[in-house]
């Protein structure tokens, strides 16, 4: 076993043991690779083992990606960074997830935009759960009322949130956290009451097992794949 595959099972052997441990299926927690300023060439490689969902922070070269792996069947493509309007038509016409829309502003150019011969655009509102001072990200009593907005506009299907607190220490300090997006989470979608609203994007490398014992249901990995950057 080379060390990409490797790196690659153990990833995926922590969200199953973390599943476990949380009394989950295995199943209900879905890895997302982080492939941002990863070469299309590292990218197949890891879609050679398996994986089918890649994010990309910048919207430019996840373009560019995007047109050079065409050829690698089943590829699902999420836009997970910052998202400017300027930016919008580039996510609408090539991607087929945004996880990052905290503003009506942004959601209604995507939905503009989003060509009619594409499935709708599948989206998750991001929310600054913990009130980090540099985070972006529609603040929890807010998000409500985007998510009324945004479920209502065509070409775009809502799909839950996702969160990006910032760091703290200790396990029981991270599920604490992100226990507070699963709440907001279970909220919004029973007054939602949208079949679709399934996702929870939250958990990276450093905290994924505290994201799935607090109901993550897709976390996002990047160097604990493909390694250092």
């Amino acid at each position: 076993m080379d060390e990409l595959s490797a790196r690659y099972q153990a990833v995926c052997e922590r969200i199953t043991q973390a599943a476990l441990q949380a009394g989950r299926k295995a199943s209900s927690v879905q890895l997302l690779v982080v492939s941002k300023t990863f070469h299309a060439e590292q990218v197949a490689a890891v879609a050679a083992l398996g994986q089918r969902d890649f994010g990309e922070n910048y919207v430019q070269e996840g373009v560019d990606k995007i047109a050079a792996l065409q050829a690698v069947a089943g590829l699902v493509w999420h836009c997970i960074g910052p998202l400017q309007s300027n930016k919008t038509r580039l996510v609408a016409e090539h991607f087929d997830w945004v996880h990052s829309v905290d503003r009506l502003k942004i959601a209604q150019r995507l939905s503009e935009q989003r060509p009619a011969h594409l499935p709708p655009l599948q989206v998750c509102l991001q929310v600054n759960i913990d009130g980090g001072p540099t985070k972006a990200g529609v603040a929890p009593v807010d998000a409500l009322a985007l998510a009324q907005a945004v479920a209502a506009l065509p070409r775009l299907q809502l799909r839950g949130l996702m969160t990006i607190p910032d760091p703290v220490v200790g396990f029981d300090a991270q599920v604490a956290v992100h226990t507070q997006a699963k709440h907001l989470f279970d909220s919004l979608q029973t007054a939602l009451a949208l079949p679709q609203f399934d996702t929870l994007s939250m958990g990276m490398s450093a905290d994924l097992e505290a994201a799935v014992q607090a109901g993550s249901t897709m976390v996002r990995v990047g160097t604990a794949v493909f390694g250092s950057r």
